[in-house]
């Protein structure tokens, strides 16, 4: 998948956005990614752009060189323009403003791992740029499960029951195998987690399994406990088909990928880059500032 489609909004993606500036460096319109990253009111997502100024100066690097005050002129009724606060931001300035936006919003989720990526990959090699993305993805799947979890104690499932909720899930896209059948059939050690040892792959899908579910839940206003759990089997019947479709491997035979804490330790072993080369600090003043 090109990476220009980890953030997308349409047909608009995150690089369609990008533009150019006089000095030649690349830039994007805070009020046009402001969608993208799932905000709709502008003070909201203003907010976030000032935390990322704070952000960019601790990290060392120069605030003026990436987030850059602009107006945006806006056409209103009977063909009147106005101008209306609007940022111009280095690609440095749009991955800080994602990493601190509001971390419950999927398009934030989304643009983080897209940065997180991106940005590895400068410095690190092709092996551990994988290794980043399954790292952010298990991160993200961590945090679906809690709200998914959320999302079934809002639709009447009693805890003492979310063992039983989270297997019907299982059941439904691993073609009936449960969680303790699913390790057990890939001879994955009883101690240790079935989410720690999937593969990209196998972490989307069942990220795709776990969100749709609990849209499903909120949209169909369920409110009764067996509902519920058959609703998650349902769901992952569906995704289980979808794969099927398309002519993926049923998640059953993806075979364990290594353990989530060897590939954490290797990421971690490589430094992370905050400040920035002499080239990426100039951000929007690009190779040369004008006199």
């Amino acid at each position: 998948m090109p990476d220009k489609n980890l953030i997308s909004m349409g047909s608009k993606s995150f690089e369609d956005l990008k533009k150019i500036n006089e000095y030649g460096a690349e830039y994007w319109s805070a009020r046009e990614i402001q969608p993208l990253l799932g905000y709709t009111q502008w003070r909201r997502f203003e907010n976030a752009v000032k935390r990322a100024i704070t952000s960019c100066e601790n990290s060392g690097n120069e605030p003026q060189y990436h987030f850059a005050g602009a107006g945006k002129p806006i056409e209103g009724g009977k063909g009147a323009v106005q101008l209306v606060n609007d940022y111009h931001l280095s690609r440095f300035a749009c991955y800080l403003i994602a990493q601190n936006g509001d971390p419950r919003k999927p398009e934030i989720a989304n643009a983080q791992k897209y940065f997180a990526i991106q940005a590895r990959r400068q410095e690190i090699l092709d092996a551990i740029a994988a290794d980043v993305e399954r790292l952010e993805l298990r991160k993200q799947t961590t945090e679906e499960f809690k709200a998914l979890s959320g999302a079934a104690r809002e639709a009447g499932v009693h805890d003492k029951m979310f063992g039983i909720f989270h297997d019907a899930g299982y059941k439904g896209m691993y073609g009936g195998m449960g969680r303790n059948a699913i390790k057990q059939f890939k001879s994955i050690p009883e101690k240790e987690s079935l989410l720690d040892r999937m593969n990209t792959t196998e972490l989307a899908a069942n990220q795709f399994r776990m969100t749709q579910t609990r849209d499903k839940l909120a949209r169909e206003r369920i409110r009764d406990q067996q509902t519920a759990i058959r609703t998650h089997e349902k769901v992952g019947k569906e995704v289980r088909d979808a794969i099927k479709r398309i002519g993926g491997v049923s998640p059953e035979h993806l075979p364990p990928a290594e353990h989530i804490k060897f590939v954490e330790k290797r990421v971690k072993s490589v430094p992370p880059k905050l400040k920035l080369d002499e080239k990426d600090a100039k951000g929007l003043a690009g190779h040369s500032e004008k006199e």
